[in-house]
């Protein structure tokens, strides 16, 4: 363990202290979003995302320990086992190391050198390899292990047999692997070819295709390996042949006077060939693979708590569409909590085209229920629907607004278990037209009760490792969740089970006690709830708010174990609950600044000693300082006061202070908000040079997908985001951000938009 704790510290560049802590807080069975924010003490503060790549990397090296320790003991059963290979096993620090190092004594299926050392072969070989013979007649040697009854029934048999068991020796040097493994990564090149080159297909850019390993993109290996399954492209590893030959036989050969030179020489270049280059072939595709597949899903889940994380359109009553155009467009009022309060259906495109009906109907249910906004799914016949809306709208004397939403896995979630137990009298395509509409009201609430693979933001998320995205973005919606932090009193069992320490059995049996027993006043009456026992509740407790409720801080992200501290805080700033209640603790900060002090360096002795005069040289040497920094250095004072009066450390009093700040503050209120739109254009009006703002819809490796108001979202390629250098797009763009683009070009035929993000006048807008 104290290896692993070296590793991750050396890593993740934390302190030792940090890694053991962390560690321990892990194995005692706490969450990551419950270590990020209630043990920062603990942790020295260590953000949630890197807490995730701690877990990750401590499971890893765990894991890799354990498979040292099983191939140490698989060694030591044969009783080939050394100290110098023990020590290297040992200090092998990645899987593939231990593997290379295991694998000559690794038990394998029949090969031709196994059945040539059962044919008794190995001392021949040994000659060869020892380089010894040096005089005399080798064909004669060899000739001494014919043996009908073995099957050596020349001498050319037993060379050959002599020459398989060299030919593995070779392919199992972990020294040779590593050397040539490394060699392709620097220096191997990709080469694609087409399968039938008169084949049309979207692969066609990779028809005639080479790049470096070293320097190929991700997302070009997703897309290699895509067509390659679906048998359209080749795909093969053009390595350094001559310079790795050259490495080895310089590495093998010590003897170049031993008769056996030559023999050597052809066990080394069938031992390459044969063995090794098909092996490290298949481990450089791996190799990129896996690293490209972790990029998509990193993508992924960034991509996913961005949208999660897009700010809620709170208190307006939404009118949500779902478009269509045979089966028309499905309708659905939703009051300022997303409650159902009516539906219909509506047919104003193709083929129908009852477009006076449609827009008769919406205006009355916009003025019967008061309605603010309309959300539009940006499904088929989005745009068509988007068009009629608009001119509704400049009709209407009301201020209405609409916003395309993303509706992607809305139909997912309409056939769902859950959609049936929410609505079990709703139509399925009414279902569809209600998560349209929640989707704008509260992003977050709605997309957990969808499989995070079906929103629509990802890059290639079906070729990935499906078991591993499903963790990573499990993750990204729990830290989501606990971020933001969920009312008890409203919360659906499927947003409860992203809270930490609460399952699908405990979040069903909140709910069901809520059902039972009413709204919580209390967070602790949870522990009244079957099953949720003290551990649960300590790792829930802060993230679940009850907003006017008896103590106003359960509406906070404050920790019921801080309650006693925060309570003594408050009385130390002359404060009381009452005022919480009210919301009017804003002045927390100045109040602390006043518990504090500037602290100065001391005059020199030489100025003290000058008697009577030296008050007021002394005021003239004093620097001013800045009135704000002035009160941040008060501030912080005053803080490392108060942490030592209440005996709690510096970052968990920081929090709290935040926390009575801003009660019930939601952390979404920073993110880019909507953007709201009251007209439409079209394709055929987009030209180039025009300035529009638009919506990030998806961020990719090589540019960014945004959503201009017209039916296809444009590409903003990764060089055109800004005009500095970036490695990638999302340095600069999340999904949702609201961005000011300008149009490159636009193609009708083909249906795609090129935009840039660089150096947009104001004078276009």
């Amino acid at each position: 363990m104290e290896l692993i704790i070296k590793q991750l510290a050396k890593e993740l560049n934390l302190s030792i202290k940090q890694v053991e802590a962390t560690v321990a807080l892990i194995d005692e069975g706490n969450t990551i979003p419950f270590i990020a924010r209630y043990r920062k003490e603990a942790t020295g503060g260590i953000s949630d995302e890197v807490l995730r790549d701690f877990d990750d990397r401590l499971k890893y090296l765990r894991s890799l320990e354990a498979r040292k320790m099983e191939v140490i003991h698989n060694i030591e059963e044969q009783g080939k086992m050394t100290e110098e290979l023990k020590e290297a096993i040992i200090k092998a620090t990645v899987l593939q190391k231990v593997e290379d190092l295991y694998r000559p004594y690794k038990q394998k299926k029949s090969t031709r050198a196994s059945k040539a050392i059962d044919r008794g072969l190995e001392p021949l070989a040994n000659l060869i390899w020892e380089q010894s013979f040096i005089d005399g007649d080798f064909n004669a040697e060899a000739e001494k292990y014919i043996d009908e009854t073995l099957e050596v029934n020349t001498t050319e048999d037993a060379i050959q047999g002599a020459l398989d068991i060299i030919a593995e020796r070779i392919s199992d040097d972990p020294e040779h692997r590593e050397f040539i493994r490394n060699l392709n990564l620097n220096h191997g090149l990709l080469t694609v070819t087409a399968q039938k080159a008169d084949e049309e297909s979207v692969y066609e850019m990779y028809y005639d295709y080479s790049e470096g390993v070293s320097k190929i993109a991700n997302h070009r290996v997703l897309a290699i390996n895509r067509g390659e399954k679906e048998k359209i492209l080749k795909v093969k590893l053009q390595s350094p042949d001559e310079q790795i030959l050259e490495t080895l036989i310089k590495k093998t050969i010590t003897n170049e006077k031993a008769t056996t030179t030559k023999y050597l020489i052809t066990a080394i270049e069938d031992g390459y060939k044969r063995l090794i280059a098909p092996s490290i072939e298949r481990e450089i595709r791996n190799i990129l693979t896996e690293k490209a597949e972790e990029e998509a899903i990193k993508v992924f889940g960034k991509n996913t708590k961005s949208l999660l994380l897009v700010p809620p359109v709170k208190d307006m009553r939404v009118l949500a569409i779902d478009p269509s155009f045979r089966t028309g467009c499905k309708l659905a009022v939703l009051d300022e909590t997303g409650k159902l309060l009516d539906y219909a259906t509506i047919y104003p495109n193709a083929p129908v085209n009852k477009v006076e009906e449609a827009v008769a109907k919406m205006k009355s249910l916009i003025k019967k229920y008061k309605l603010n906004i309309i959300s539009i799914g940006n499904g088929t016949a989005s745009r068509e629907t988007e068009k009629i809306v608009a001119d509704m709208i400049s009709e209407m004397d009301e201020e209405v607004f609409y916003a395309i939403v993303s509706e992607a896995g809305a139909s997912v979630y309409s056939a769902s278990k859950l959609a049936t137990e929410e609505y079990p009298d709703i139509d399925v395509s009414i279902r569809g037209a209600i998560s349209i509409g929640r989707r704008l009201q509260d992003p977050l609430a709605e997309l957990v009760k969808i499989d995070p693979k079906s929103i629509g933001v990802g890059q290639y998320q079906h070729d990935v490792n499906q078991k591993r995205l499903e963790e990573q973005l499990a993750n990204v919606v729990e830290d989501c969740v606990n971020s933001v932090g969920v009312d008890l009193n409203t919360a659906t069992p499927s947003l409860l089970n992203y809270i930490s320490g609460i399952n699908s059995t405990l979040a069903k049996n909140i709910v069901a006690y809520r059902d039972d027993n009413g709204k919580f006043n209390e967070r602790k009456e949870l522990l009244k709830v079957k099953r949720l026992g003290d551990k649960a509740y300590e790792q829930c407790a802060g993230f679940l708010r009850i907003p006017k409720g008896k103590n106003p801080l359960d509406n906070t992200a404050v920790h019921p174990e801080t309650y006693e501290v925060t309570m003594k805080l408050i009385d130390e700033l002359g404060l009381s609950l009452e005022d919480l209640k009210k919301g009017s603790l804003h002045e927390i900060e100045d109040r602390i600044a006043d518990m504090g002090e500037i602290k100065t360096k001391p005059l020199s002795g030489h100025i003290q000693s000058r008697g009577n005069g030296f008050e007021a040289l002394k005021a003239l040497k004093q620097p001013k300082i800045d009135p704000q920094k002035e009160h941040m250095m008060r501030y912080s004072d005053g803080l490392k006061k108060l942490s030592q009066r209440l005996d709690i450390g510096e970052l968990t009093l920081k929090d709290i202070i935040d926390e009575l700040k801003k009660p019930g503050r939601d952390p979404r209120e920073d993110m880019p908000k909507p953007l709201f739109r009251s007209d439409v254009l079209k394709m055929e009006d987009l030209r180039p040079g025009m300035v529009l703002h638009g919506t990030v819809r998806n961020v990719v490796d090589f540019g960014a997908f945004v959503d201009i108001g017209v039916k296809q979202d444009g590409l903003v390629h990764i060089s055109e985001i800004c005009d500095k250098f970036i490695k990638h797009p999302m340095q600069v763009l999340s999904v949702g951000d609201t961005v000011k683009v300008q149009i490159l070009n636009v193609d009708h035929n083909r249906g795609k938009i090129s935009l840039t993000m660089k150096q947009i006048q104001e004078e276009h807008l």
